[in-house]
Order: structure tokens, then C-alpha cells, then sequence
């Protein structure tokens, strides 16, 4: 697997789909036809013992896709049925030319009246309704439908995207198929990486439909993905006589009374994954525990943001907000915090902090909010940053001037002047209290050890994400706890060992 993937927004890939079409010679059914053999290819490599395939065709370029598909079904001696809705005859010249190609054939069309006669018995069913324009809810006569395919057990195949998912965005307006397999034709659709999509597409493929790299000269790619692989270009080997001061000084501040345990989990973080140093600033109650749990901190009560001045001067990075609640105790902190020249990764109350008195921030700093904290920080609403996670990810990079790390399934980063980044790793079960403060641990330790900004904010969340999908491989997602990270975020950190 390429550690990186380079994602195309619609704009793109209705410029590269041009662009295709004019390398057929200016023939847009060549490229259709080029599509559905490679749908079929994909349906013979995975599920080479179907026979009896439904394909369900939309009206539109999509919907041809899949005539092109279950002519050649078809013509290979499949039982194949193409399943549309009433009224949904092929409405564009292209979609038109291959269902005449597949009725030609000898293939059969059914509309959709009867569930059960509809989808009996397939092996396969190919999802070809809608393609990357469909940017609303579906319709009220084809929502059926799509239930129908998702309430059966047969395995489905999605043609360029699920139909209901949004291509850019990944949201789902209403319904939405779920797919076993999406094929991606021409380019990666950076929609299908984040957000509702993950619930939907699958496992992922990309059909380039032998199209030359000179295609994409000129396009510009939207974002891209990271994968654990792409680690060990970012975590080199140490050199032989490093110090710990070379390694980074990591001061952790949080932990009001009920949240010790949070910036525990963030000072332990940041040991795990290599930085030198790590000192916790925290309420009195909370530092023998700390101690006694891990030696290797240097805990230190603070009772206001005067006591932070000294473990200034000896920090290169300050991690604030797990467990630092809002109390006056919290927000002394978090004015001496935001007062200080140091590079500040934020997170939890700290983020809520800065909600309610807004502020520039600089490229040194690192905003880590899940999508509520999100909604805070931009006024709005929960839902309006799930609509379109990149564009909410962009809005809060402009609008504070600092890195951002956008948390949920398919993490955004955005960063000043730099192309987004989709980690593509994490799972569900990492959807519990404490996963944030451990990350809020891992990119103050990439900024500790010297990692640039940008490399920390795309290195720090891609090892938490990673860590987590190692631990649930061993005794599964559900109870999955961010202790449970830990040593696999030191062995991930180390993906070069001598």
C-alpha cells in the first residue's frame, strides 16, 4: 500500500474525466465503456463466483457505467438483471447508447415494484444509481430502493462513489448505499475519506482507466491521504550520541480536581512516543498519584498561572487542556499559557477557552478539536462542520492562524498555505473519553523532538491513529481504552529499528 494518496475534489475530476475523453478521441462512450469493463474486471477478481448479478442503473452517466457492466455480465453467461426505477430510463446520449448495447445483447430489465422479486436470489448486486454529481438527499422514489439493497445480504459493489454519499464532502444528506467495495474511477475522490463516507464505501479501489500521468499535469489535487507507512520517512533513526535534551522538553498543564487522570494520559503520550523530557503542571491532589503511577514524569502543583513562569523557561513545547476544566483555577492557566512564546498544542477546555474569547494564533500552534468543539470554535452548529469537514477544517486554520487537526473518523489537517491531509487510520472504538488527551500527548512530543509544525500535526495523529487500530486488532474495538495505545505508540514510533 502507498503510504500517501492524492485525493481530486468534483472540479478536478470532471476536468480529468474531460481531459479522458479527449484521449479517446473525443469519443465520451469509449471512456464509459473503458469504466464498465473495469467495474467488471473488479467484480471477476473478488467475486469470481457470482452468477446471478442485479445491477441497479440510475438515469445518468453512472447508470451507463453499469449497462456497460452487465452487458459484458451478461455476455460471460451471468444471470444478470438490471434493476431501474420507474421513469429512470437512461436520460444523457452516452447512458442511452449502452443500455441499447445491453438490451441488444439480450440482457433483461426489471423496474423496481417487487423488493423480493427484484433482488432474489443475486450473488452481486452493482450499486450504478448515482455518480460524483449527486450532492442532495436522494429522492423520495429512490430512497426505497437504496433501503432495498441495504436491507439485503448480498454483497454490493459501488460504482465511482455510493450513491447518496457526497463525492466532495463525504456527507450523507439521506439515504446512502453501503457498499462492500466502491471502484473509483480516474481519481481518488477525497469525499470518500472522512466523515458519513467511511460508514459507506467500504473497501476502497481505484480504476485509472489506463489514462497517462500527463493527464493530471495542471490539475490541482485538493488534499491526500497518510497511512502508517508513511511513518518511517517522518520518524528517522536517532543518531548514536543524542542526548535527552536534543529530544525535546514537553510541559503538560491540566488535571483540575475529577481530571487528573487526562493529563496522565497526555504526559504519558508524549514519553511514548520518544520526547525527552516530560513535566506536568497540575492541581497538588493529583501529583503523588501521578508519580506513583509513572516516576518518570516531574509532576508540579501549581496553584495559579504565576507558578507556569518557571516551567517556561525550561519546555520547548506546552500542551494544555486535558482535564483543565474552566474553573478560575483553568483559566489563570490558560492566560499564562496563551501569554507565552511557546509552541502550544490545545485541546479540550483550552479549545472551549479560546471559544469564548477568540483569538490569532500562530503556525507553531496546534488546535485539536473534535467536531463539537469544532461548532464552538466557528459559532455554528455540530451538523454544518459534519457537512463539510474540509471546508470547517479550512475555516479554523484562516479564521486562528494555527495548525489544525479536525478529530473524527477520516482526521483532517489543515495547515497555513498546504494541502490538506485525510489520516487514513483509527477506528471506532477509539470513540472514548481520553483518546484526545493521548494525542494531545503524541503531537507535543513530535514538536518536542523537533518535528516541523506541519510534519507534527500529520505525524502525531497518524501514530495515535495507527496505535489504535493495532491494540482493537488484538482483542477487538468495543472496550478498546487509550492505555491500551501506549505501547503500541512506541513501537510504531520506532517503524526504523537497527
Amino acid at each position: 500500500m502507498s503510504p500517501t494518496t492524492t485525493l481530486y475534489d468534483i472540479d478536478a475530476l470532471r476536468l480529468l474525466e474531460a481531459r479522458g475523453i479527449e484521449r479517446c478521441d473525443d469519443d465520451g462512450f469509449a471512456l464509459m465503456a473503458r469504466a464498465g469493463e473495469a467495474a467488471w474486471r473488479c467484480v471477476l477478481a473478488h467475486w469470481p463466483q457470482a452468477r446471478r448479478i442485479v445491477v441497479a442503473c440510475g438515469p445518468g452517466n453512472n447508470g451507463g457505467d453499469g449497462y456497460v457492466l452487465a452487458r459484458h455480465a451478461h455476455e460471460s453467461g451471468c444471470d444478470v438483471r438490471v434493476l431501474r426505477l420507474f421513469g429512470h430510463a437512461p436520460a444523457t446520449p452516452l447512458a442511452k447508447q449502452a443500455c441499447d448495447e445491453y438490451i441488444t445483447s439480450g440482457g433483461r430489465i426489471v423496474e423496481f415494484l417487487d423488493v423480493q422479486a427484484a433482488l432474489a436470489d443475486a450473488d452481486l448486486v452493482v450499486d450504478a444509481l448515482f455518480g460524483i454529481g449527486l450532492s442532495r438527499a436522494p429522492d423520495a422514489a429512490t430512497s426505497p430502493l437504496i433501503d432495498a439493497i441495504n436491507a439485503q445480504p448480498t454483497p454490493v459493489l459501488a460504482l465511482d462513489v455510493p450513491s447518496g454519499v457526497d463525492a466532495n464532502t463525504g456527507y450523507t444528506a439521506g439515504a446512502a448505499i453501503n457498499a462492500l467495495r466502491t471502484l473509483q474511477f480516474i481519481a481518488a475522490h477525497r469525499g470518500l475519506y472522512t466523515g458519513d463516507a467511511l460508514e459507506h464505501v467500504g473497501e476502497l479501489e481505484l480504476a485509472t482507466l489506463d489514462l497517462p500521468a500527463s493527464l493530471f499535469v495542471g490539475v490541482e489535487a485538493s488534499a491526500q491521504t497518510c497511512t502508517v507507512d508513511a511513518l518511517q520517512a517522518m520518524l528517522p533513526l536517532r543518531a548514536r550520541n543524542t542526548h535527552k535534551g536534543r529530544n525535546g522538553h514537553v510541559l503538560c498543564i491540566g488535571g483540575d480536581h475529577g481530571g487528573g487522570g487526562a493529563v496522565l494520559l497526555a504526559a504519558e503520550a508524549a514519553l511514548r512516543c520518544g520526547a525527552g523530557l516530560v513535566s506536568v503542571a497540575t492541581r497538588s491532589e493529583h501529583v503523588s498519584a501521578l508519580l506513583s503511577h509513572r516516576p518518570e514524569v516531574m509532576a508540579h502543583a501549581v496553584a495559579s498561572g504565576a507558578d507556569l513562569h518557571a516551567l517556561f523557561g525550561r519546555a520547548d513545547v506546552v500542551a494544555i487542556g486535558p482535564g483543565l476544566g474552566q474553573t478560575e483555577w483553568g483559566r489563570g492557566l490558560f492566560d499564562a499559557v496563551m501569554a507565552s512564546n511557546k509552541p502550544r498544542v490545545v485541546d479540550a477546555d483550552a479549545l472551549n477557552l479560546i471559544a469564548q474569547a477568540p483569538r490569532m494564533l500562530r503556525p507553531c500552534d496546534v488546535l485539536t478539536p473534535h467536531p463539537g468543539e469544532a461548532a464552538r470554535l466557528l459559532g455554528c452548529d455540530t451538523s454544518e462542520i459534519q457537512r463539510d469537514r474540509f471546508a470547517a477544517a479550512k475555516l479554523l486554520c484562516e479564521r486562528f492562524g494555527a495548525q489544525v487537526v479536525l478529530k473524527g473518523a477520516g482526521t483532517i489537517i489543515a495547515s497555513p498555505d498546504a494541502r490538506p491531509v485525510v489520516i487514513a487510520a483509527g477506528n471506532p472504538g477509539m470513540a472514548v473519553g481520553g483518546m484526545g488527551d493521548l494525542l494531545t500527548g503524541c503531537i507535543a512530543a513530535m514538536l518536542a523532538q523537533g518535528l516541523s509544525p506541519r510534519d507534527a500535526v500529520i505525524a502525531g495523529p497518524l501514530l495515535h491513529a495507527s496505535a489504535g487500530d493495532a491494540a482493537s486488532r488484538e482483542d477487538g474495538e468495543r472496550g478498546l481504552l487509550p492505555s491500551d495505545l501506549l505501547p503500541w505508540l512506541r513501537r510504531l514510533a520506532n517503524p526504523v529499528r537497527r
